[in-house]
């Protein structure tokens, strides 16, 4: 990261906005609403009992030990598995987040269309005999292009955008919960999804039936809360990174966990599932603003006492403001993670497991080979799903199920380091310590490592079953060929490893 003056450097809050921006989406909890309905709920807390709030507080003692680490996540597993399983899981991890700027560039056009049609129109865009999600996925090269170049200027420009998008976030987030409580009252306390005991249980979308299907949301739950680490990256621009950096986890993980689960609740005030998403029109990539049009409709109709023709107006309108913050917000997360988990590795990680090339650092103190690398690996993912010729709903489900997958895997690598940087890491009063004894440090990792497992290979059967080969295939392609490379690149350059 670039050197700041002691006046400069980050502050409690500011990584908490940091934090927030990076990772907490009031579209997850849209998400959640409509796979799982209000069942999602339960899920959504066993992620945050059972990965987030664990592994915040693992992170939060990784970053306050090797506080003066560049490395990110690679120093951190490098110290407790080794340079070979370290190298192995944070080029994996590096891989998830390499993905989810795939699932970003693709996903980011839908609130763009929306703030200026009202609706989403991607469905139906083209460039010259291009399909849509080919369209989709030009465009996408094009952004990945431009933010990596953007990128190559350094962190000075990607801090202010990312504190921006974080207040952008919460404005968001505020006019979802507004427009919730004004149509609550104008019902008088009733649902339109009605809150039931059996609805906490059960899921209305009949893709969730089955266990296998049931189970496999964990993984979605999960990936809510995924992102954590990549603020290993920051330390070092943190003030006071000792005290800073845990307490801005325990803030945001408070945060976030109670913001999702409020965000599924009210979800159910304006939409009746069955009504409102059931349609093939819905899916996985424009769910969010067929919640937000169907709110500012009912908002319109019910508190306001508009007419038909009136209330769809406002309908449109808040799905455009909405919209407008989402894409802003987007694009903060976005450039960060552009940045920040391609630069920790390569600085982490030993040079002499690359080509000099892509460790050479710039003049804004940057790794440019490196990030022009990860764009032209982005680049080619994109173009083989966009060009797939995959309907718009698959292509969503394909990109999202690759994503979470990709993402949840690294994270088996730095639980299972956990109790082993217990054990060898003398940690002083100065250092932040929330796991004070073995049997805590060993049953919680035990538990998070179960919990991990099992949402991936649930995640795996579930499109086999289905017999869904393509699904099947990309969720699989992201783990498997990034931990693949990561082996062929170790043992090919290992030998100049010094000991």
């Amino acid at each position: 990261m670039d050197k700041v003056s002691v006046s400069k450097k980050i502050s409690t809050m500011g990584l908490v906005l940091i934090i927030f921006s990076t990772i907490f989406g009031i579209s997850n909890s849209q998400t959640a609403f409509y796979q799982m309905g209000y069942s999602s709920i339960l899920w959504y807390v066993l992620g945050a009992v059972l990965f987030f709030i664990p592994t915040s507080m693992m992170f939060a003692e990784f970053g306050s030990s090797y506080k003066d680490a560049h490395g990110g996540i690679y120093s951190w597993l490098e110290n407790c598995i080794g340079k070979k399983w370290a190298f192995i899981g944070s080029f994996t991890w590096l891989a998830g987040w390499i993905i989810t700027l795939v699932f970003m560039l693709t996903t980011m056009w839908i609130p763009l269309a929306v703030t200026i049609s009202g609706h989403d129109t991607t469905g139906s865009w083209h460039i010259g005999s291009l399909d849509s999600t080919a369209t989709v996925g030009v465009l996408g090269i094009i952004v990945i292009i431009a933010v990596t170049w953007l990128a190559n200027h350094g962190m000075k420009s990607i801090a202010s955008l990312s504190y921006f998008s974080g207040l952008i976030g919460i404005f968001d987030m505020a006019i979802f919960i507004l427009l919730s409580i004004f149509v609550l009252a104008a019902n008088h306390g009733h649902f339109a999804e009605p809150v039931t005991a059996q609805a906490l249980v059960h899921s209305p979308n009949p893709a969730f039936q089955s266990p296998i299907a049931v189970f496999s949301f964990l993984v979605y739950a999960i990936f809510a809360y995924a992102g954590m680490e990549t603020l290993g990256s920051i330390t070092d621009n943190t003030k006071n990174p000792k005290k800073t950096f845990p307490r801005a986890v325990v803030i945001a993980t408070i945060i976030m966990t109670v913001g999702y689960l409020v965000g599924i609740l009210l979800c159910g005030i304006s939409t009746n599932w069955l009504h409102t998403l059931s349609g093939s029109n819905v899916n996985l990539g424009n769910v969010r603003f067929a919640l937000l049009t169907n709110l500012g409709y009912v908002f319109g109709h019910n508190f306001l006492h508009l007419s038909v023709s009136q209330s769809l107006i406002v309908g449109q309108w808040v799905t455009r403001i909405t919209s407008l913050t989402g894409f802003l917000s987007y694009a903060g997360e976005f450039i960060f993670l552009t940045y920040a988990p391609i630069k920790s590795f390569i600085e982490g990680s030993p040079k002499e497991l690359w080509p000099k090339r892509l460790t050479k650092i710039n003049r804004f103190n940057v790794p440019a080979n490196a990030l022009w690398a990860q764009c032209f690996v982005i680049v080619l993912i994109i173009a083989g799903i966009s060009f797939g010729g995959s309907s718009a709903q698959t292509f969503y489900t394909i990109l999202t199920d690759m994503n979470n997958m990709t993402t949840a895997v690294p994270y088996l690598f730095l639980v299972v380091a956990f109790p082993i940087f217990k054990k060898r890491i003398t940690q002083t009063s100065d250092n932040f310590v929330f796991y004070k004894n073995k049997w805590t440090t060993w049953i919680t990792s035990i538990v998070t490592i179960l919990a991990l497992s099992f949402s991936i290979i649930f995640t795996t059967l579930q499109p086999l079953l289905q017999n869904d080969f393509q699904t099947a295939f990309w969720t699989l392609f992201g783990p498997v060929f990034f931990i693949i490379i990561a082996w062929i690149f170790y043992h090919r350059f290992q030998n100049r490893i010094p000991d």
